[in-house]
Order: C-alpha cells, then sequence, then structure tokens
C-alpha cells in the first residue's frame, strides 16, 4: 500500500474567511468547492508529509499547519496588510529554514516557512 495525500481538515461555517487568508492572502487555487467543504491547493508538486512533535522548535508551540512558501517575506507583507496576526518571527531558525507564525481566521496556528539556501 502506498498513501497518495495527506488532507488537513479545518471545521468552520466561515467559509469567506478561508477564502480571504488561504486565496487572497496566500494564493492556493480553489480546486473543489461543494458548497461546505472548499479544497484549496495548487499545481505545484507537493510531497506527502506529517509532523508528529512535541514543540514548534526553538520552544515554540506545534503549529496546526506548515506551509511552505517561495518568499517569506512577501508572505508575512501580505499577513500584516490584511491584519492577520503574527505570534512569532520572521526569524532564521538554526536548522535552516526562515519562518513565522500566523493565526488564520480560525485561530489555528499557521507555520509559514522556506528553506534557507545556503551560501556556499
Amino acid at each position: 500500500m502506498k498513501v497518495k495525500r495527506i488532507v488537513a481538515n479545518i471545521a468552520t461555517s466561515q467559509l469567506a474567511d478561508a477564502y480571504s487568508f488561504y486565496h487572497d492572502v496566500l494564493g492556493l487555487d480553489v480546486v473543489m468547492d461543494h458548497g461546505w467543504i472548499m479544497t484549496y491547493g495548487s499545481s505545484e508538486s507537493m510531497n506527502v508529509q506529517l509532523n508528529i512533535a512535541s514543540q514548534g522548535g526553538s520552544q515554540t508551540a506545534t503549529p496546526h499547519l506548515s506551509i511552505e512558501v517561495d518568499d517569506v517575506e512577501e508572505a508575512y507583507r501580505r499577513m500584516q496588510e490584511a491584519g492577520y496576526r503574527i505570534e512569532y518571527g520572521p526569524v532564521n531558525e538554526p536548522w535552516g529554514v526562515r519562518r513565522f507564525y500566523v493565526r488564520d481566521p480560525f485561530d489555528k496556528l499557521i507555520n509559514i516557512v522556506a528553506h534557507i539556501e545556503s551560501e556556499e
């Protein structure tokens, strides 16, 4: 057997708030909309990954979701402009990522992260 996909589910009756955060600010596409459930995705190739953690690293809270982006500074700027609550960072972590934590409209802690390119 091979796991083909892992899907995160967030319960809410405020689908418009999800659209604002995940589509308008983060730029994810709506790939399915049945009125009661909206699925956001990207045409980018994504890996199957599931983190099990006792903390979020650097003694932070464990985030509900981690979303890797190509430009942390741009994501940070967009979140600030949209008025979302930043809870940590942005910061370069010792394990080679730059990231920040933000609360989505449903009070989920989201880790926005990018790998730092090594300068060799």
